[in-house]
């Protein structure tokens, strides 16, 4: 795990691929070695809902050790809208509620971010302030989603927005490790 400090790394993969466990896997690396104050999470992925998703909170209680920065609720918007409105009013939603979280961690910098289901941000967020974050950190680990079983976005263009986003996030971090 060593080999992520000091670098920018991406966790990319379908649901239920395990980038939540790796993330979680190095926090606890980061707790055994000492850097639990240096530690920052932004975790703004949704609750579980059909098997699909849940925060870091649900894995480990190691969240407690550090700084969590986690909302009362995010929404699952392509599980959650029935339709193309509803998707969007979700994303934006989340949106509103996230840029928070993100002005705390800028405001306020750790040596070290953790984000848990940066997708959620980018269905209608400002990839630019992902990159103020990606930048601010010396240490930065993120879980994306990138697969086929969430493409259903009833047409809203969230899906599609989220590909061309993350693919830009790529080009700039020093790890894209797929599971």
């Amino acid at each position: 795990m060593e080999e992520y400090l000091r670098r920018k790394t991406l966790l990319i993969g379908d649901v239920g691929s395990g980038k939540t466990i790796f993330l979680v896997e190095f926090l606890k690396f980061l707790i055994e070695n000492s850097y639990s104050d240096d530690v920052t999470i932004i975790d703004i992925a949704p609750s579980r809902i059909h098997g699909v998703g849940g925060s870091i909170r649900e894995y480990t209680e190691h969240v407690l050790r550090v700084r969590y920065l986690r909302l009362e609720r995010v929404w699952a918007p392509r599980l959650m809208g029935k339709t193309r409105e509803e998707v969007l009013k979700y994303a934006e939603e989340n949106r509103i509620n996230i840029e928070p979280l993100i002005d705390t961690y800028l405001s306020n910098p750790t040596r070290i971010l953790l984000v848990n289901d940066l997708t959620i941000y980018l269905h209608a967020g400002d990839v630019n302030r992902i990159m103020d974050l990606i930048n601010m950190a010396e240490t930065f680990m993120a879980t994306a989603y990138e697969g086929e079983k969430l493409k259903d976005d009833k047409n809203s263009g969230i899906t599609e927005r989220e590909r061309k986003l993350l693919n830009i996030l790529k080009e700039k971090v020093d790890i894209v490790k797929r599971f």
